[in-house]
């Protein structure tokens, strides 16, 4: 990782080749974060879905939660149905309530659009 001290020639503290690791590694947390960032606190309606927990009128999720909304009829592919919400699975895509014609990238299905990747 470090460069041995050479005498004659300016030592580097750090090698090109740890900036690169450091920059990847760096790359790498960053889109594990935003990723991870989709699941949000919900308006309550009833009782918090599984991975919640309730906090005020919200459902706040916890650590390990997976992407819950609102349930308005039948549950979208990749999700289950827990009181009055859809939980979603591992697998889950991206679901948003369907208001008309679903946007680009999104198919319908029920009353909710679901994302095709």
């Amino acid at each position: 990782m470090f460069r041995p001290y050479h005498p004659g020639r300016a030592p580097d503290r750090l090698s090109r080749r740890f900036f690169r690791y450091l920059s990847l590694v760096s790359l790498l947390f960053w889109v594990a974060s935003a990723l991870a960032g989709d699941v949000k606190p919900i308006p309550k309606a009833g009782a918090c879905p599984p991975g919640y927990y309730s906090s005020g009128k919200y459902c706040v999720p916890r650590k390990s939660a997976n992407p819950v909304i609102e349930k308005h009829g039948a549950c979208p592919p990749g999700y289950y149905s827990n009181g009055n919400y859809c939980v979603g699975r591992d697998n889950a895509k991206d679901v948003v309530e369907k208001l008309g014609a679903c946007p680009p990238g999104y198919y319908s299905n029920g009353n909710y659009c679901v994302a095709r990747k």
